[in-house]
């Protein structure tokens, strides 16, 4: 079973976004052992705090540097993703050279209340998950519209949950087989 970080971009305790990605992560319990890693007392990146590193980003560094992979969960902020994931991106990559993100398989999946479904802050994340090599699952996408209508009675409705059983089982594919493609470079 492969150990999985949740880092779910919405601060806000009762956020839509975090509802979701917490009734997915109860989808995996069969494939994937996913925790959610909170980045909002994470202080803000600054390189004049590396010589001492604040015991918060040590924390955050080891338990990503542990991970087989990482679900990225996020709302939209102004086309973009919340300041808080861009920090949390910021302090796991640095100091330079020591980023705790290389190589991790990675899958995104954004939720709005609004029509589209975050596109905008998937591919921006998209776009920092390339530069930090994190190869992100392509397929299948996963925009989540009208996120304030994703539940029935505390659960996820059924299409929505039909469709992210679909996105979390090919996510641990996805994991599968970049832990395979590590498993034979090592045995090489």
């Amino acid at each position: 079973m492969h150990d999985i970080a949740l880092i779910i971009g919405s601060l806000r305790k009762e956020s839509n976004t975090r509802r979701l990605a917490l009734a997915v992560r109860d989808l995996a319990v069969s494939s994937l052992r996913i925790e959610d890693v909170p980045i909002g007392d994470l202080r803000l990146y600054n390189q004049d705090l590396e010589s001492a590193p604040p015991r918060e980003w040590v924390a955050f560094r080891d338990r990503i540097s542990r991970a087989d992979g990482v679900l990225f969960a996020t709302p939209e902020y102004n086309r973009s993703v919340p300041g808080g994931l861009k920090n949390a991106l910021d302090v796991g990559s640095r100091p330079y050279g020591k980023s705790r993100w290389a190589g991790k398989p990675a899958a995104v999946l954004s939720a709005t209340s609004g029509g589209l479904g975050g596109f905008g802050a998937n591919h921006h994340l998209r776009q920092s998950l390339v530069f930090l090599d994190m190869p992100a699952m392509q397929q299948p996408e996963a925009y989540i519209s009208s996120s304030a209508t994703l539940f029935d009675d505390g659960q996820l409705k059924a299409d929505l949950r039909t469709f992210m059983q679909s996105f979390i089982d090919a996510f641990a594919r996805w994991v599968d087989r970049f832990a395979s493609a590590r498993a034979h470079d090592s045995a090489a």
